[in-house]
Parts: C-alpha cells; sequence; structure tokens
C-alpha cells in the first residue's frame, strides 16, 4: 500500500480545536513532498476532456488553496470551501501573497461541504485529497453529492477522488511513518491504522511529534481521521441518487482502469 495520506481540514476528525489548529500549521509542511502542479495538471485535463466549455469550479474542501491557486493560474475562476478557519486563513494569505497571478480569479468561503449554498452555479465541481472518503456515513456522502449537484450548471461535471474498497482489503492498511523538515522544524508523523471491514471505514490514528530546530522543544499531537473507503457499485447508487451519472472511473493520476492495487480512484460524474 502507498503512504497513507489524509487531509485534516476535510472531514471528520476526533480531536480538540487547539490540537486542530496546530495541526494546520504545519500542514504544508507535512505535504512539501505532493505534487500540487502535476495534481492541478491532472485535474485540468480530467476537465477539457470530459467538459472543456469549463469556466468557472467549485472546490469542495480547499485546504490551504493550493489546488484552487494552481486551476486559477490556468483560467479558471475559483470558489473553494473550506470548514477549517485555520486552513482558510493560510488559502487567504496565499491569494493576498499572489495577487495578479490568477489570483483575482479566486475566491473562499468558509462552510460545511454538506450543507453549504452559495447563491451562483458553476461549471465544475471538485473535490480532492479524500475529502468525500471523510464522508463516512451514507447521508455525509449523499450530502456532499447534493451540494455539488445544486451548484452545477446544467451537464456540469463533478471530479472526485476516494479510497477504494478492491485495494484497501487486498492490501491491508498498515503502520506508516512520515518525516520532514525545513529550515525551522522537523515534524516525525506515526499514522497507525484500524480497519472496520463491516462499516467500509479505517481510523487512522496520528501521532505526531514536532521539534523546533532552533530551541529543540518538541510537541505532541494525537488525533484519528476516520476515512470510509468505496467500491463502484455504490459510487453508482450514490450518484444516481444525488442527479449524477458515472462519466468515468481510473487511478488517480495515472489513468489506468481501477483495480485491486489502486488506493486512489478518481470518478468523473455529470448532472442530469
Amino acid at each position: 500500500m502507498p503512504e497513507i495520506q489524509s487531509n485534516p481540514s476535510k472531514g471528520k476528525m476526533q480531536n480538540s480545536t487547539a490540537v486542530f489548529a496546530d495541526y494546520s500549521r504545519y500542514y504544508d509542511l507535512l505535504y512539501r513532498d505532493k505534487d500540487y502542479q502535476a495534481e492541478a495538471d491532472y485535474v485540468a485535463g480530467l476537465i477539457h476532456r470530459f467538459h472543456p466549455n469549463t469556466r468557472s469550479i467549485l472546490e469542495l474542501g480547499s485546504g490551504t488553496g493550493i489546488h484552487a491557486s494552481l486551476l486559477a493560474e490556468k483560467g479558471f475562476t475559483v470558489h473553494g470551501i473550506e470548514r477549517s478557519a485555520e486552513m482558510l486563513a493560510r488559502s487567504l494569505a496565499l491569494t493576498e501573497k499572489n495577487a495578479g497571478s490568477g489570483h483575482d480569479r479566486l475566491a473562499f468561503s468558509q462552510g460545511d461541504i454538506r450543507y453549504i449554498r452559495l447563491n451562483n452555479n458553476f461549471d465544475t465541481a471538485i473535490s480532492l485529497f479524500h475529502v468525500i472518503s471523510y464522508q463516512t456515513t451514507n447521508d455525509d456522502v449523499s450530502a456532499a453529492f447534493q451540494t455539488a449537484r445544486k451548484h452545477l450548471n446544467p451537464g456540469g461535471i463533478f471530479i472526485f477522488d476516494v479510497w477504494y474498497g478492491p485495494a484497501v482489503l487486498t492490501d491491508r492498511p498498515a503502520v506508516r511513518i512520515k518525516r520532514m523538515a525545513d529550515e525551522h522544524t522537523e515534524i516525525t508523523r506515526l499514522a497507525e491504522p484500524v480497519l472496520h471491514p463491516n462499516e467500509n471505514l479505517v481510523d487512522v490514528n496520528y501521532h505526531v511529534f514536532v521539534r523546533d530546530l532552533q530551541s529543540g522543544m518538541v510537541r505532541e499531537l494525537r488525533e484519528t481521521h476516520v476515512m470510509r473507503y468505496f467500491f463502484m457499485p455504490e459510487l453508482n447508487l450514490f450518484a444516481m441518487q444525488n442527479g449524477f451519472k458515472n462519466l468515468h472511473a481510473e487511478e488517480w493520476l495515472s489513468g489506468k482502469p481501477p483495480g485491486v492495487d489502486t488506493w486512489g480512484a478518481c470518478i468523473v460524474l455529470q448532472a442530469q
């Protein structure tokens, strides 16, 4: 299995507000090895393939705004929705810092992707970095799909990625350790997963050590991310029940058909 990745801004977590605020400060460092540019290029390619007339994008669960920023640089108008106030602040800071590089086409709002309603529609909706896998109940998943559907123009598409069930059950989640550092901070993260096969859920228990390289002081954080994995028939059912049809499914980034070695599946739905 690949390294367990999840986005702490995206959905249900069992942790205190204070710890979450601390974690958000280290988020970009922890994922500095993530190739956001390649992912933005990949998503733009899917948009051009399945809805080439797209001008506007709604991002559900926009995190610190990096995907949105890169897509805006490509000429799209992007509105990001983010539940975490700390992540939203980082998004707005990024926009101000890079004003003039397409960031006049960026906007962000704070809100829960299950319930937020805006006053405008979009050509495409996206939800990246396993946002939908953070919707752990059937009602949560349907509510997120409904948000996407209600904000799409006729014929609009919804692109998202999820943990894919066949791979999760074939290549079981295992303990992983990740270390990242910059000139100021060193982070060590231990991820200990617990599989709940009858619920299609994995508890990812994170134990994070953050060391200040100047003072040597170490801070310790603990939190649990509850992740849902999906199978294609249930995704098709959620799509049909919420006004979509499934246009396409493939392995995230590679474009290969999803299989037992596909941890991240990318789905393209079309509004009906």
